[in-house]
């Protein structure tokens, strides 16, 4: 019998997100039927899948409580997601990277604030230029970044809601020379891209102007990122490992388990290998 396979998608993207189309392609090549399914649809009867490969639920973050509350009802249908479930809740707090820093991996120097706490954390990087997101968050939302201490920077701040933030220095690299991101799939590494910013702003994403260029990373960036990625524990089906080069030596700054873009369309090869990576734990 054919194994059904739900694509778990937001609801701005009910058919998927265009850059999925060659995965599900591969997905029907190795004999699985893939169906584009709203993750918030209350009428989708998960127990109906024989799994759930998380894609474009872009909007999660958004709606986080409900977002691992669904991750529970499919536990409950005893349905696999992809990636585990119990990863992607990890995942979902950037509050992860603390905990892989505290593994040996190099990330880009955070710390967690929230409340009160927040100021106290900025006052005491007086002078410094910083970038302040929220711990759940995506696509930028809710970022600040400027001079801790000045008034621009202060106002700022009174218009973050009250959520847990990271707090980061600016990396200037990441407008110099761009941010990697590496992907894997089952722990092996497939592709990388150097994202980089539109001139005058500092976020690489496309909605932001950012572009993207498929290259080739330097063993030590590849070795670096693979490092990452053991560190939080057994290979995940699918990985984008983010970070930038600074001093000669690879930063994380974030490691992707639960949506990301995979630049599939830049490397189709990827989406056949990824296919076969899903098929096989079916």
């Amino acid at each position: 019998m054919t194994k059904r396979l739900a694509l778990a998608t937001s609801a701005d993207y009910p058919g998927l997100h265009e850059h999925d189309l060659p995965l599900v392609d591969a997905l029907r090549a190795t004999g699985l039927d893939p169906v584009a399914e709203v993750w918030t649809d209350p009428s989708v009867d998960w127990s109906a899948y024989d799994a759930v490969l998380l894609r474009s639920v872009w909007d999660y973050h958004l709606r986080y409580d409900e977002f691992t509350e669904w991750l529970s009802l499919v536990d409950k249908a005893g349905v696999p997601v992809f990636n585990d479930s119990g990863l992607v809740r990890w995942n979902g707090d950037k509050r992860y990277l603390v905990e892989l820093r505290e593994r040996g991996v190099a990330i880009v120097p955070s710390q967690v604030a929230a409340g009160a706490c927040l100021r106290e954390v900025v006052a005491g990087l007086d002078g410094q230029e910083i970038v302040i997101k929220p711990t759940v968050s995506a696509a930028a939302r809710h970022t600040v970044r400027g001079i801790a201490g000045s008034e621009e920077l202060g106002r700022a701040l009174d218009d973050l809601p009250d959520l847990v933030y990271l707090v980061q220095p600016f990396v200037p690299e990441i407008v110099a020379d761009g941010e990697w991101s590496l992907m894997f799939v089952d722990g092996e590494f497939t592709h990388a891209v150097v994202k980089r910013p539109a001139d005058g702003d500092y976020r690489v994403q496309v909605m932001f102007g950012g572009v993207s260029t498929l290259t080739d990373p330097p063993a030590d960036v590849l070795e670096s990122a693979r490092a990452a990625l053991a560190a939080a524990g057994p290979a995940p089906v699918y990985a984008r490992v983010d970070g930038v080069v600074v001093n000669g030596r690879f930063l994380l700054m974030e490691l992707e388990l639960i949506e990301p873009y995979l630049f599939l369309p830049e490397f189709p090869a990827a989406a056949e290998k990824l296919a076969t990576a899903v098929a096989a734990r079916l």
